[in-house]
């Protein structure tokens, strides 16, 4: 018997959950799929043994994935942040998202190929940021012209 999350993120797609779930399992630490649900009888726009719901986590956040069709769409209103530590991890998730059909955006922003918007975002820049003042500043503007967070630049920023 398995347990159901008190709450956890429900994600609508269009009819490829579980891919997005095992692309989200394969890429980040700490995720996993942790259940693939069918209907158990045909229903209106599909047939009995469709995967309806995919459960999954993505780096310990508890997910649905929901096969709901074309209704809806995601938005940049909702996004997942990742903390990253070195250029290294930033570079291998961001290479990750955009190289697998996702693009590119302003600012340590991304979407996935599923619409999933995702900001990989270096610690060094949310430090600089939380240190206020002409550091906070320098990194900002540093920040603003990038997509993808280069370290380098935004530590040489903060030293000023």
């Amino acid at each position: 018997m398995t347990t159901t999350p008190k709450n956890s993120v429900c994600l609508w797609y269009t009819d490829d959950a579980e891919e997005a779930a095992n692309f989200y399992a394969a890429t980040f630490p700490d995720s996993k799929v942790t259940g693939v649900h069918r209907a158990p009888s045909d229903y209106p726009g599909g047939k009995k043994g469709n995967v309806i719901t995919v459960t999954f986590m993505v780096m310990g956040i508890p997910c649905l994935g929901l096969n709901g069709g074309e209704m809806f769409t995601h938005s940049e209103a909702f996004s997942f942040q990742i903390a990253t530590d070195d250029q290294e991890e930033t570079d291998r998730y961001w290479n990750a998202i955009v190289g697998n059909g996702g693009q590119e955006s302003q600012c340590g922003w991304c979407k996935d190929k599923w619409g999933i918007s995702w900001q990989i975002t270096p610690r060094v820049l949310t430090d600089a940021l939380a240190a206020g003042g002409e550091e906070a500043s320098r990194a900002f503007q540093a920040m603003m012209p990038m997509k993808k967070i280069d370290v380098a630049t935004i530590e040489a920023a903060r030293r000023g």
